[in-house]
């Protein structure tokens, strides 16, 4: 009889067989980090006129290698400071544009890839305790679900009965939950935004291929890249998409570990490969592994499955990218992020028994909720205070 991993009731030993599955659980599993994805793809390409092409082919083409790779449902996500500002135009003194982006892309792959090779990133690693991890998660997955929320209130009914079915239907291995949420929601959308559905019934094939893009950046693209996308990043990327995705990939799937330095090393190959085709700066973020494994993904099967779309997608509808993402309501990325958010928080749930400790990580995770970043350093001083006995409760 197959005996459940400890920290986590459900996956099988069977399940964590080091080769990748593409049956209908990794199918399923594979849309799970939508709810992040989506929002980024459609403000980058929407709002920022981003080509849709290098954006899609890039995710695409990394999913596709991490999934070989590693073999687990290792998440590939768009770094979501950069591309909050990138969006939002949250420079204020500079005018953020895609050979911006592309310069950014390429600044944040270089450094990363440095921290990598040279181990500097898991000597920093190091100086972060459980307890600052445990918040970390702790806190995204409460922001995750928090956003979900907020999503989920553009439309209650939707929402309401897209969770509901969802919950019901979350374990069952027969009837994966996530296609029937993806249905729901397509059926939804046409109800809700017919013009998109006539976009994309209009659509046609169109072959593209790959273009080198770093000819377009000049070098005051790539001083805004650096100075208020890829800095500002950082922090953030360090303690969500290097740390905090080693715990969780290591406490699901022992059986395949993975390293700071690995894991920095893999962020900086594909962010130098992103910028020379169009791509944005993207991360390995733990909310996406908990999404993934959430639908049911066991297997880097999940990630190859989705880059493959991707890469469909990108090569022959660029053109009609944009109707069939805003086909999809609000309120069903919100029921997914709700979700992934959950599955995040759960695993984190392993609190120490020191009082001191326990305070680290809530305080770690409420500046989470706001901002990764400065909960990292929030919580690295924590510790070192709760550590020297200077913290009194």
């Amino acid at each position: 009889m197959e005996s459940p991993v400890p920290d986590k009731p459900g996956i099988q030993q069977s399940d964590l067989a080091p080769r990748n599955r593409f049956d209908r659980m990794e199918w399923a599993g594979a849309f799970g980090d939508l709810g992040t994805l989506i929002p980024f793809v459609v403000g980058y390409i929407g709002v920022l006129k981003m080509d849709p092409f290098g954006v899609l082919f890039a995710f695409g083409i990394a999913m596709v290698v991490c999934g070989a790779y590693y073999k687990t449902p290792f998440p590939v996500q768009p770094m979501k400071a950069i591309g909050a500002v990138a969006i939002t135009q949250a420079a204020q003194t500079a005018v953020i544009t895609p050979a911006a982006v592309y310069g950014a892309s390429l600044a944040t792959g270089l450094l990363w890839l440095v921290l990598g090779l040279t181990g500097a990133a898991s000597r920093i690693a190091k100086l972060v305790s459980r307890p600052v991890v445990v918040g970390i998660i702790l806190g995204l997955g409460m922001s995750f679900m928090l956003e979900g929320v907020k999503m989920m209130a553009t439309h209650w009914v939707i929402a309401a009965a897209g969770l509901t079915g969802t919950l019901l239907l979350l374990t069952n291995r027969s009837i994966p939950a996530m296609f029937l949420l993806l249905l729901f929601g397509a059926i939804c959308g046409a109800i809700l935004n017919p013009d998109a559905v006539r976009e994309l019934t209009a659509a046609s094939i169109e072959v593209r291929a790959p273009k080198f893009v770093l000819l377009d950046v000049t070098w005051n693209d790539l001083f805004i890249g650096i100075v208020f996308l890829a800095l500002p990043q950082l922090p953030l990327t360090l303690g969500n998409a290097v740390i905090a995705i080693r715990e969780e990939n290591n406490r699901l799937f022992p059986d395949r570990p993975v390293t700071d330095k690995g894991v920095a090393t893999s962020t900086g190959l594909m962010n130098i490969a992103s910028s020379t085709i169009g791509g944005v700066p993207m991360c390995h973020g733990a909310g996406g592994m908990a999404g993934h494994v959430a639908f049911g993904a066991r297997t880097g099967g999940a990630l190859i499955i989705l880059g493959a779309l991707l890469l469909v997608l990108a090569v022959f509808f660029s053109g009609s990218i944009d109707a069939l993402f805003r086909l999809f309501p609000a309120a069903i990325l919100g029921v997914i992020l709700f979700l992934t958010g959950a599955q995040l928080a759960l695993g984190s749930c392993d609190f120490s028994k020191d009082k001191g400790e326990r305070f680290v990580t809530l305080v770690t995770a409420a500046f989470a909720m706001w901002n990764v970043g400065a909960a990292f350093l929030v919580g690295v001083a924590g510790s070192y205070i709760a550590k020297r006995g200077w913290l009194r409760l």
